[in-house]
Order: C-alpha cells, then sequence, then structure tokens
C-alpha cells in the first residue's frame, strides 16, 4: 500500500464545486488535492450526448474563470471544455480514477483509503477533508421485479440505439420530458408514466409546453397516477394508483430516471448523522462543517433527497465558505 504525502485538504469529488473548492483552497494558501472514481466532471460527462444546460454559462463558472458560450445556454460538451481548461488554469491537484474506500478520523486529521484504477490501494493523510460527491451515481430505485434486466436503464444518453423501438420513460420531471421528447423525434415509440396527477409545472417552460402537445396530438402516450408493478421481458406491467387496475404495455427498452439520492452509508461510515428521511447530512450551515470535526460537505450532497435545492450555480460558492472557515479553524483552534 502507498502511503501518500500528508494533504491540508482532500476534497473528494471532482465535479464543478469539487473544483471550486479545490480553486478556493489554493486562493487561501492551502495545498489540497482532489480525488475522483470517475474522470473530471464525471457527472456531466455522463449526461445526456446532446444536453443543454438549464442556466447561462456566466451561472457555472467557478473561481471567476470566463465561461463564454456563442449560445444563451451552453450544452454538455462546453462544459466539459470549460471545466478542463479550468483545472488546467488554475493548475489544480486532480486525481481521477482513484475510489474513495474509507475515510478515517485520526487525533492529526483524516486517513483517505482508495483503490486506483480498480486495483493498486493507497492511503491520502490530510488535516481536513471536503465531501462533494454529489447524488449522480445513486438513481433512486423503482423497486419492481425486472429491474435488473439489461433493457432497464437510469440514465438516459443517446437516442440512437432506439430508433423505431417501444420506448417507456418513468418520471415526470425535466429529464424525463427531455428524454421523451428525444427519443420520439428520432423514431422511438414512446411510453411515458408518471405516478403524479400531471407532469409538474416545474418542468422548464420551455420544454413542458412542447411535451404536453406531444402528449395531446397522441405521439407520446402518457399515463399519470400510474406505477410499474413488474417488468418482463417483451412488456410492463402497469398499476393504475385509483382503482388498481394493471395493465400490459409492449415494451423493448425502459427508462427509469426517477431521480438520485446521496450515498447515505458512505456517509454514515465517515461518522457523518444523517436524517434517514431527509437524507440531509448534519453540518453547520455557516462553515458547512459536519458533526465530525474537520470533515466538511458541498454541493448538491448537503442537500439531501431535496436535490432540487443546490445546482452548480449555487454550489460552486461553498469552497470560498469552506476555506475561510478551515483558515479560521487554524488560526483559532478549538480547545
Amino acid at each position: 500500500m502507498i502511503i501518500m504525502s500528508p494533504f491540508d485538504v482532500v476534497i473528494v469529488g471532482a465535479g464543478p464545486t469539487g473544483l471550486a473548492c479545490a480553486i478556493a483552497c489554493k486562493e487561501a494558501g492551502l495545498n489540497s488535492i482532489v480525488l475522483d472514481k470517475g474522470c473530471i466532471t464525471n457527472s456531466i460527462y455522463h449526461f445526456p450526448a446532446n444536453m443543454v444546460f438549464f442556466t447561462s454559462s456566466d451561472l457555472l463558472e467557478v473561481g471567476g474563470l470566463p465561461f463564454t458560450s456563442p449560445n444563451a445556454k451552453p450544452t454538455r460538451e462546453e462544459g466539459l471544455q470549460y471545466y478542463k481548461r479550468a483545472v488546467q488554469h488554475f493548475g489544480l491537484s486532480v486525481h481521477t480514477s482513484e475510489k474513495v474506500l474509507s475515510i478515517l478520523k485520526k487525533d492529526e486529521g483524516f486517513e483517505i483509503a482508495v483503490l486506483k484504477d480498480g486495483r493498486d490501494e493507497r492511503t491520502y493523510r490530510s488535516e481536513f477533508v471536503i465531501l462533494a460527491t454529489g447524488y449522480y451515481d445513486n438513481p433512486n430505485m423503482l423497486n419492481v421485479e425486472g429491474e435488473d434486466l439489461p433493457k432497464v436503464s437510469h440514465y438516459y444518453s443517446d437516442p440512437h440505439p432506439f430508433f423505431d423501438k417501444e420506448v417507456m420513460v418513468v418520471g415526470g420531471k425535466n429529464s424525463a420530458c427531455i428524454a421523451a421528447l428525444e427519443l420520439f423525434r428520432y423514431g422511438s415509440r414512446v411510453t411515458v408514466v408518471h405516478r403524479g396527477d400531471e407532469i409538474k409545472q416545474s418542468v422548464k417552460y420551455w420544454i413542458l409546453p412542447d411535451f404536453l402537445n406531444r402528449v395531446k396530438e397522441g405521439s407520446i402516450k402518457l399515463y399519470v397516477e400510474t406505477v410499474v408493478e413488474r417488468i418482463g421481458d417483451q412488456m410492463v406491467f402497469l398499476k393504475n394508483l385509483k382503482n388498481q387496475r394493471v395493465q400490459s404495455v409492449a415494451n423493448d427498452h425502459v427508462f427509469a430516471l426517477t431521480g438520485y439520492h446521496p450515498d447515505v452509508d458512505f456517509l454514515s461510515k465517515t461518522g457523518i448523522s444523517v436524517d434517514p428521511r431527509t437524507m440531509v447530512p448534519h453540518y453547520n450551515e455557516q462553515t458547512l462543517e459536519t458533526n465530525v470535526p474537520g470533515l466538511y460537505v458541498a454541493g448538491s450532497i448537503s442537500a439531501g433527497r431535496n436535490t432540487n435545492k443546490l445546482f452548480i450555480e449555487n454550489g460552486r460558492f461553498h469552497g470560498k465558505t469552506i476555506a475561510t472557515a478551515i483558515v479560521n479553524r487554524r488560526l483559532n483552534p478549538p480547545s
């Protein structure tokens, strides 16, 4: 096992919030390193290939580095290029393909055990740790028979493989509506299943009318107040929540786009107290320090189940808050 030289701060997660934390730490004179089990901005990399951000490029900037785009809202590819440039511009130390296995509190700080490239174990030592892991790696499961079939996906990427196929999208928020529209326009026969009584008005204003019009004209089938009862090889069985009636729908592929949640088990293993209902970790709202001294949370992971509360736009400011708290803690150590 390799023991890495001690750092002031180890940041877990190389998404926009994690990178913003690294920039803030560097500006505060703290020696930090960023670890990620995937690539830089791994979640954005796994977003749909044709995705467009819901916000303008200036609200996605980190460290004051300008993010220019010819479009009103930047694309996924532009985002990937921008955050790669931010790593280069600020000279950040980012180690990818390093999965954090455990974070142990020690008297002098923390020991962070990782697995590099799925085979090499190494341990980092640091005085402080920032968790900026987000939630995108943990989908909300349907918990029904057949969910483990190869034809079921919890992520949507590209419509091409599903031309002339019977495709079901489960969900009623932005990602479900966008996937349904893109699949329909590429030539899929699309069915959308939503447990609510209507598609939420919170769906972006330029997406919702398009989706509802496609439903109204019959191009997309919509089942509301309905849940998936069982998934078969060629059929999906749906249950109406009002009358409990079950019906079957022909199906080649299912996209279960029912949202995501933080890795509560991992948080708990670090010693962080987590509300079992909301999945919100215990932390100080002024400093973002958790109940484990020296261990901080940043970005959407701090919102628990309420994943619509924190985005890149506001999570990117957590880095400066935490860096300031760490510097103040060093100047005024707890007695």
